[in-house]
């Protein structure tokens, strides 16, 4: 019997919905692996599953992080490590969903064990940091570490910045922390893992309905709420799609028509990265359409 479930695919290909339909038939209880639904502040913007929707089955890890905080992968797989136990304890199926590669990869195939930071380096490196473009970032991280500066786009901001850190506290590149993957918490061959394969031209239309009817359900209100808290522009939540241009929005840079559609192509533009990202990063993820992976999904758990 496989251990576990595991839904991924790209936004807004149904797999909120799927991990719902098998909770109600095998009893499972949904586990979030979305870099963006932990935290509480965005519950509309990063479509987490509504109160009706975390009724009908135990949701585990969504909206528990403020948004000042700067959640990692290595904070996920702790609280996911957790979030396990208690789901098998309590003899149910655990089921993870969600379009983050990078927690998924850390659930099947191991952290590497990365060094805490000092805050006094990361203050420092973010400090430096506030003034200097993206790109110039990057120039002076593939200085110091050229390693690992190839395997980052140079928009990446977060991650060029934790790859500084982690240089600047060790005086080690993080290519080399991360070449030692720990031990996972579900071996592949544990799961059943499935990646929800939409057609392209759909996947656009999803994205721009559901754009649309999150700005429609109060988008704009939980972005305003949010931009009043000024907090440091290089925290994770930052990245919340669609949040960057509704703050320029609202700060008068943009009309909302504007903002609205460059928010959609920055996600239609996500969206196919992660098709790229499990492709590659994670060959044991069957891709299958959504009635597909339900069929395929209860047929080897029954």
């Amino acid at each position: 019997m496989n251990r576990a479930v595991l839904i991924a695919g790209p936004t807004a290909s149904g797999k909120s919905a799927l991990a719902l339909r098998i909770a109600a038939q095998l009893g499972g209880s949904i586990v979030n692996a979305d870099s963006m639904q932990v935290y509480r502040d965005f519950r509309v913007l990063t479509a987490r599953p509504t109160p009706e929707e975390e009724s009908r089955a135990p949701h585990l890890l969504f909206g528990d992080v403020d948004a000042a905080e700067h959640y990692s992968v290595g904070r996920w797989f702790a609280d996911a490590s957790r979030a396990l136990s208690e789901i098998e304890q309590a003899g149910r199926l655990p089921i993870f969903v969600g379009g983050t590669g990078l927690y998924l990869r850390a659930l099947t195939w191991g952290l590497s064990s990365m060094p805490p930071v000092p805050e006094t380096v990361r203050a420092k490196i973010r400090g430096e940091a506030d003034s200097v473009a993206a790109a110039e970032l990057h120039a002076r991280l593939a200085a110091r570490d050229p390693a690992t500066a190839v395997k980052l786009r140079s928009s990446d901001r977060q991650r060029v910045i934790r790859a500084l850190e982690i240089f600047e506290a060790t005086g080690r590149p993080l290519a080399e922390w991360q070449a030692s993957p720990g031990k996972p918490l579900i071996e592949p061959g544990q799961a059943i893992s499935v990646f929800l394969a939409v057609e392209r031209t759909e996947l656009r239309r999803r994205i721009d309905a559901r754009f649309d009817k999150m700005l429609a359900e109060g988008a704009l209100e939980e972005v305003r709420a949010f931009a009043a808290r000024k907090l440091d522009p290089a925290l994770p939540a930052m990245k919340a799609h669609g949040a960057p241009w509704l703050m320029k929005h609202l700060a008068g840079e943009v009309s909302l028509e504007t903002a609205a559609n460059e928010a959609k192509a920055d996600t239609r533009k996500y969206a196919k990265r992660q098709e790229t990202w499990f492709r590659h990063q994670l060959p044991q993820f069957k891709w299958l359409a959504p009635r597909e992976a339900l069929e395929e999904t209860l047929l080897r758990r029954m």
